[in-house]
């Protein structure tokens, strides 16, 4: 069985469009079988997009768990100067996006796997509908990781279901020195927003 989180979905490729509808812009996403919400833009991520604050016109930020690029095609649009990292294990979702951003007219997408982004990359900003179905311990690895790429100013925005482990979620940041609060609920859906770890 292939999952979204697969490198290399195992499921023959099917590509299709969806539209992303936001009050500042409308893009038209090419989408595939073996990525996450191939069908329609998944709520989550609308309501992230539309409720998070907008992005610095400058400085490195990431879509963490790009999928298609829905995320990273938005902030690239809406900040031209920043350059935006889209990162995923998903080969094939890593293709989806270079492809969107091309489509889209935008130059300052970085579609990469997690392993290529440069070591030394300090994060304005993070934009996250978090791959949950990898499971609780991955999600905190992963989340822990990249959260710790935050600059000294830098925050993170991200969304996820109660129903899926939003609040308990939000809890454990905290408890990891990650100042967190939810700014927003619809729904069910939690968006967080995420400060950078202060040092002790």
């Amino acid at each position: 069985m292939s999952h979204y989180f697969d490198p290399d979905p195992s499921v023959p490729s099917q590509p299709g469009q969806v539209t992303l509808e936001l009050g500042d812009l409308t893009l038209e996403l090419t989408t595939d079988r073996g990525v996450f919400a191939r069908h329609a833009v998944d709520p989550g991520t609308r309501f992230l997009l539309l409720e998070a604050p907008a992005p610095p016109a400058e400085g490195d930020l990431m879509d963490l768990g790009c999928g298609y690029g829905p995320i990273a095609v938005a902030l690239a649009r809406r900040a031209p100067g920043a350059t935006v990292w889209a990162v995923d294990v998903n080969r094939r979702a890593l293709a989806l996006t270079a492809a969107n951003a091309r489509a889209s007219g935008t130059h300052n997408v970085r579609p990469r796997q997690p392993e290529d982004v440069p070591p030394d990359l300090r994060l304005a900003g993070i934009w996250a509908n978090p791959p949950v179905r990898i499971g609780k311990a991955a999600l905190q690895a992963l989340l822990s990781h990249w959260l710790g790429r935050l600059a000294p100013d830098g925050q993170a925005w991200l969304v996820m279901h109660k129903h899926l482990g939003a609040d308990s979620l939000a809890r454990w940041l905290g408890g990891q020195g990650f100042a967190t609060q939810r700014l927003r609920s619809r729904r069910g859906y939690r968006l967080l927003e995420v400060r950078a770890r202060s040092d002790p």
